[in-house]
């Protein structure tokens, strides 16, 4: 890229403001501003200030041309459902060979997903372009590019999940109005001269977590789980409860592939087992551990084939 101007096939990466900003086409408003407010703050002209390079001003035209126009796009919701809108038309009109070349263009050839396991595999996937899109700004139209493959092949799966997610919505609403949300208790110590216990900073994301739940504020709730995850990746209690929230986000994708990860760590777990049951999910093996190694290896599949574009 030159460091006067983009080139118009780069600007044309607005078309999909999602891949320029690096987030989720199911990304909320906070999501997206939190994003946007990261990127601006990472490609502000005040960091380049004492230094002689062509990043300079590549950084302040990448800011001003391509994250905030596309911030702008996605700001307001109404925008934004126009946008998932002409992408979805895009994805469901590709016919079976410009689909396939898109998978095998994102890896997926080497690793394929069912419907059930495409929005846990975009997520994470989205998670891990976040991570390298803008380390190299001479290069990061390429993960721009990756990422708007990554929504098409992602929204021409979801048409089958969205089917499946109204199936369920409609019968679980009289069965489960509001969802069971596990009880957290908090116990003082009465002793003060006893030794400050240390913070279980994956407990307390897990707490409020379950505060956000009660609330019916999901999205707050997936956050801090996710959190509670990365630091305790094999606490079945934090699945499950994941499970649950994206069941009642209409999720029945990531809902299972959660509640088959908490039934894996713990095959007695009761809020997963009620939940598999909701899913109509098999009794037997809930586990699926092919199914699961393959959903959670995706990422550092992903994280390997995009450290390539960073080198």
């Amino acid at each position: 890229m030159s460091q006067n101007s983009l080139p118009p096939e780069i600007l044309e990466l607005l078309i999909d403001p999602y891949a320029v900003l690096g987030v989720s086409v199911n990304a909320d408003d906070r999501q997206i501003y939190k994003r946007y407010h990261a990127l601006a703050k990472q490609l502000h002209p005040d960091n380049y200030i004492n230094i002689e390079s062509t990043d300079k001003e590549l950084s302040r035209i990448i800011l001003t041309r391509l994250i905030n126009p596309a911030y702008q796009l996605l700001k307001q919701e109404k925008k934004r459902l126009n946008i998932v809108s002409t992408l979805q038309l895009k994805a469901t009109s590709l016919d079976k060979q410009s689909l396939s070349e898109l998978k095998k263009a994102i890896n997926m050839q080497i690793m394929p997903v069912s419907a059930q396991e495409a929005d846990f595999f975009y997520e994470q996937a989205i998670a891990a372009c976040v991570a390298s899109q803008y380390k190299s700004l001479q290069k990061s139209h390429q993960i721009t590019k990756y990422i708007t493959k990554l929504n098409l092949v992602y929204l021409s799966l979801s048409k089958n999940n969205n089917l499946e997610t109204q199936t369920i919505t409609k019968e679980s609403k009289s069965i489960v109005p509001r969802p069971e949300i596990p009880k957290v208790t908090l116990v003082l110590s009465e002793d003060n001269n006893s030794k400050p216990s240390a913070i279980n900073y994956a407990q307390r994301h897990y707490e409020r977590a379950v505060q956000y739940a009660q609330q019916a504020q999901w999205a707050l709730a997936v956050k801090e789980l996710r959190d509670a995850i990365k630091l305790e990746p094999n606490n079945s209690d934090h699945y499950a409860l994941l499970g649950v929230v994206h069941f009642q986000q209409n999720f029945p994708g990531m809902a299972k592939v959660y509640i088959r990860q908490a039934l894996k760590l713990n095959p007695k777990h009761p809020l997963a087992l009620k939940y598999a049951t909701l899913l109509k999910m098999e009794t037997a093996d809930k586990s699926n551990p092919k199914s699961i190694s393959k959903a959670l290896s995706i990422a550092s599949l992903l994280s390997r084939f995009l450290s390539g574009h960073d080198s």
